[in-house]
């Protein structure tokens, strides 16, 4: 089948039209990501799914088909996408919470692009997250530092081109949630943070889809998977394979800040894990998505164990 035949399914006009099935997702995702297919029917598929709105099925076809692309990599405890543009995020503090976890045994694959927001990437080396220059490097990485952060241009050219066409149509395309969707490493846990909240159910829903075991779904800071500490937050996603929703209470009494709170000096994130800064806010962001991260991953007390890991973070920090 061309892709022309899938455009003409989703856009043959009210009453004909219709959503793909998972398995024309599929489809039309290998033939996207063939290098074949006419670029103007890759516009036009990306743009009609934008106008419909997606559906799980798509979602997971689209994903089932990129993931069955990519070369094999070692299968970490869990996966953390990092795909949010930024514009409503401060310091990455998220990913000294995936550090923290990693340090706790549960070894974690991050991927991502931020587009023109080079925070995250900025962000790692003082986080101490490793970065892997091609993917056959990440599986080293991980059994050093149990952490690795895979770039998505090094991941897959042909899909990373499929991400950057927003450059060209000037709006988010499906892309973005089939590579918060993409699970490279095939982990059964994942975390994923959103801009907007219907994309919540979306995700949760298109998980089940592709078999994962646990998800967690949150509208976090600036699209990522980032708790504010100040705020209650809602949760989605999967345990054990079954839908899943619940809510986290405020971890702090109010929200005395924001999450961009104008800071964008890259050497806070190191300097809070070496103990040289004290910023009980940011302290906060940190365990509490630790401790969210905890849970997907079935930790009892995640929270507590999140409290934990640090001070003892601290003392080797000290003892150093």
């Amino acid at each position: 089948m061309t892709l022309g035949a899938h455009v003409r399914t989703l856009g043959r006009g009210p009453g004909r039209s219709r959503s793909l099935s998972r398995e024309e997702a599929v489809d039309a995702m290998q033939l996207m990501l063939s290098g074949e297919a006419d670029p103007h029917a890759i516009g036009a598929l990306l743009m009609l799914m934008r106008m419909k709105g997606e559906t799980a099925d798509e979602i997971a076809g689209f994903a089932q088909a990129a993931q069955q692309s990519l070369p094999a990599l070692p299968c970490p405890a869990l996966d953390w996408p990092s795909y949010a543009a930024g514009r409503t995020r401060g310091l990455p503090w998220f990913l000294l919470s995936a550090r923290l976890v990693a340090d706790a045994g549960h070894p974690v694959l991050m991927h991502g692009w931020n587009g023109a927001d080079a925070a995250v990437r900025n962000g790692l080396a003082a986080a101490g997250i490793p970065v892997a220059e091609e993917p056959t490097e990440a599986s080293t990485l991980m059994e050093q530092h149990g952490i690795a952060y895979l770039p998505l241009e090094h991941l897959s050219a042909a899909l990373f081109r499929l991400l950057r066409l927003r450059d060209v149509l000037h709006l988010r395309s499906c892309v973005n949630t089939v590579c918060r969707m993409l699970n490279p490493a095939r982990a059964s846990v994942s975390v994923q943070g959103v801009f907007h909240p219907p994309y919540r159910l979306l995700q949760a829903d298109a998980g089940a889809i592709l078999g994962l075991d646990a998800l967690t779904v949150i509208k976090g800071g600036g699209g990522e998977f980032e708790r504010h500490p100040a705020k209650a937050i809602a949760g989605f996603g999967l345990r054990e394979g079954a839908a899943w929703e619940t809510s986290f209470p405020a971890l702090l009494p109010e929200a005395t800040r924001r999450l961009d709170d104008g800071e964008s000096d890259p050497a806070l994130l190191g300097a809070l894990w070496a103990g040289e800064r004290d910023d009980p806010f940011a302290e906060a962001v940190v365990l509490g998505t630790a401790a969210l991260a905890l849970d997907t991953l079935g930790q009892d007390a995640p929270l507590e164990t999140a409290r934990q890991l640090w001070q003892a973070r601290r003392a080797v920090t000290a003892s150093a």
